[in-house]
């Protein structure tokens, strides 16, 4: 079967600049792109994630969760992220219901444990099992327990990437406003049709961060965690486009290229 991982930005489903504010409409397009290749591609198995955009990433910057959790009001602090991670997730699942999508949230603060910021101990199995037996598993940037920080954050990428190894998908999606990624940020004048490790450090410095408040890096930490996937694992290929343009999304699950192929 094809596997495939896809991630549907925090900036793409909320408001980033707007605290704890959703973009339904948007949500039902991209849930029913996904509908519609699903029933027409039987052979393909998505693992489906989502960012926190403003939900997660507001409270999270509020309190610096990313870096370590200490003291009474750290870990309340730590419960509001979990809090407003889990409210935006059920937004996400009520759309994929709607839209028919047999969908299960596997939520990382309850099955990962991380070691100083990295994933140190996952239960794969459930995802396996949900792939299996034809549902969608959902995974979505979260907190977790850690056991050198006491708490910390994880991204959707941080979790793609931990999943990669066991799961191997043949491509990750990253889908958010951005066309893909820009030599030339925030100017927006040269799209790279692909990069490679190879061809990171001519095109570094244009990258640039994120709009709106996001506590995991923006598209500089994205490029260079998948870069230094691409490279662990040479026949995985990643695409970072735009979900923004309606069928986009379609042509991505369908193997097309509309953004920036990140390959080894």
């Amino acid at each position: 079967m094809t596997v495939i991982f896809l991630k549907l930005g925090g900036s793409l489903i909320t408001d980033k600049t707007r605290p704890y504010t959703p973009r339904p409409e948007k949500l039902d397009l991209l849930a029913a792109e996904i509908a519609s290749v699903l029933k027409d591609n039987k052979d393909l198995h998505l693992v489906l994630g989502h960012g926190s955009g403003s939900f997660g990433h507001a409270a999270a910057s509020h309190y610096n969760t990313r870096l370590g959790v200490s003291g009474l009001a750290a870990w309340h602090g730590f419960a509001e992220v979990w809090y407003r991670a889990s409210a935006l997730n059920r937004l996400v699942l009520e759309t994929l219901n709607r839209a028919g999508l047999p969908a299960i949230t596997l939520s990382p603060v309850a099955s990962i444990t991380a070691r100083d910021g990295m994933i140190s101990n996952w239960n794969s199995f459930p995802i396996q099992a949900a792939l299996s037996n034809g549902l969608l598993p959902v995974v979505h940037g979260d907190v977790v327990f850690d056991e050198i920080r006491g708490g910390t954050i994880l991204s959707t990428e941080d979790l793609f990437a931990h999943l990669a190894h066991q799961l191997h998908p043949q491509r990750i999606l990253l889908a958010g406003l951005e066309a893909g990624v820009w030599a030339d940020f925030p100017a927006h004048k040269q799209l790279l049709v692909e990069m490679t490790p190879g061809s990171f450090a001519q095109h570094a410095s244009g990258l640039g961060a994120a709009s709106g408040t996001d506590v995991t890096g923006g598209m500089l930490s994205k490029v260079t965690g998948m870069l230094s996937l691409v490279e662990q694992i040479p026949d995985l290929e990643v695409l970072i486009f735009s979900g923004e343009q309606s069928g986009n999304l379609i042509r991505a699950l369908w193997g097309e290229n509309p953004g920036t192929r990140l390959h080894c």
